[in-house]
């Protein structure tokens, strides 16, 4: 998937771990781990024994790297997960960001690129995020890329021996094309001022489609 900011490739751990220690592994600290299916990852071997899971989860998962389109750096990941074609549904998860992917207008042109093959390439009817319904930036980010709350599952799961209660969202065929719209109009170089400030949110922006 090729974007002006990013490209996003299939998850290689020889080609790509060294670069997502930099991005998110090396010095980082523990919050990067708390809501993800696995780690703390705190040292290169345990990092990338990490990295080589996710992409053994394939084709259970469908893992990706998010690379800089000027660099091909790795600067993130994430994941297709629970694909069902029969129905035309398919999730997105195991999302990790570095610091060029985290609050950064490539971010959320990676999930514009993701959502966009589901809907656009494959026909996919039904987009779903799910997360801790304690992991208060990822609600945040749903919401913010346009994805519908829809519920808690309380009691779901139990993660590192811990309850989980996981919070839904989706996006769904028909909202898909003013989502588009708006994720493209911010995403336009036109809505940041020359120190890369936005002028307008993607909320604002959503709440007018």
């Amino acid at each position: 998937m090729e974007g002006r900011l990013v490209r996003i490739a299939g998850l290689n751990v020889k080609t790509h771990w060294r670069d997502l220690w930099a991005a998110f592994g090396s010095g980082r600290g523990p919050d990067v781990w708390t809501y993800m299916s696995i780690g703390p990852l705190p040292d290169e071997a345990s990092f990338k024994a990490g990295i080589r899971w996710i992409e053994d989860r394939s084709p259970e998962w469908v893992p990706f790297a998010i690379l800089d389109a000027a660099t091909g750096r790795a600067m993130g990941t994430a994941s297709y997960m629970r694909v069902d074609a029969a129905n035309g549904s398919a999730e997105v998860g195991s999302i990790a960001y570095g610091e060029g992917l985290k609050r950064q207008p490539a971010g959320t042109e990676a999930m514009l690129l993701m959502a966009r093959r589901i809907f656009e390439e494959l026909g996919y009817r039904r987009y779903e995020w799910k997360c801790d319904a304690d992991n208060r930036p990822s609600r945040q980010a749903a919401l913010r890329f346009g994805f519908t709350y829809e519920g808690t599952f309380r009691q779901h799961m139990v993660v590192k021996g811990r309850n989980r209660d996981t919070a839904w969202f989706s996006i769904t065929d028909r909202e898909w094309p003013r989502i588009a719209a708006a994720m493209e109009r911010w995403l336009d170089a036109g809505n940041f001022d020359a120190a890369g400030r936005q002028k307008r949110s993607l909320r604002d922006m959503l709440a007018e489609a």
